[in-house]
């Protein structure tokens, strides 16, 4: 049974299981409510960054740092090329309900990922929030996912174990989302 800890806490923020303190990264911003309380969990003894492609994801995070009252270290990158040090955060979220991860060739998915590795601490966790299977009418309108060669050469656990995480399993796909989580040893 999936319980939240608040009726207003998004259903990803409870899966991440972010607590006070840790230092969090975040890539790419589907839901901007995500990323404030993410970013909100970690707390003022924490850290909270985004690393995003492009300046338009930049200034939608930006936003809703400031209309949460929140501070996020938002930078622009390319996601093969991430300008954090090595062993810097506890958890790595790559937000990807939009495809991100699936959209990346594989040769730019590998290296993409292997950045989130480097960028963790040893016992770190790295999680992704896709898009979930299609149910009911949704099912009908999307019959095929976006890409069904990631899909079909096993998709997220493929990519997060080329990348060098270790174990890897599917969380749960619920709501909509389908959640991973790979650790770095």
């Amino acid at each position: 049974m999936f319980l939240r800890k608040s009726s207003i806490e998004p259903l990803p923020v409870t899966m991440s299981a972010v607590r006070m303190g840790e230092r969090v990264l975040q890539i790419g911003i589907d839901d901007p409510a995500i990323v404030t309380a993410l970013a909100a969990q970690a707390g003022l003894s924490g850290n909270a960054a985004i690393a995003v492609i492009d300046e338009a994801a930049a200034t939608r995070a930006l936003q809703a740092a400031a209309g949460a009252g929140i501070f996020v270290d938002v930078r622009v990158t390319p996601l093969a090329q991430l300008p954090f040090d090595n062993d810097a955060f506890d958890l790595v979220v790559v937000h990807s309900m939009g495809g991100l991860v699936a959209s990346l060739d594989e040769t730019t998915r590998t290296a993409a990922l292997r950045e989130s590795h480097r960028v963790l601490r040893s016992g770190g966790r790295m999680m992704t929030i896709e898009a979930g299977p299609a149910t009911g009418l949704k099912r009908l309108l999307r019959p095929h996912e976006a890409n069904d060669s990631y899909t079909s050469s096993g998709g997220v656990v493929r990519a997060l174990e080329a990348a060098g995480f270790r174990p890897v399993r599917i969380l749960a796909e619920r709501e909509g989302y389908k959640f991973a989580e790979g650790l770095k040893s």
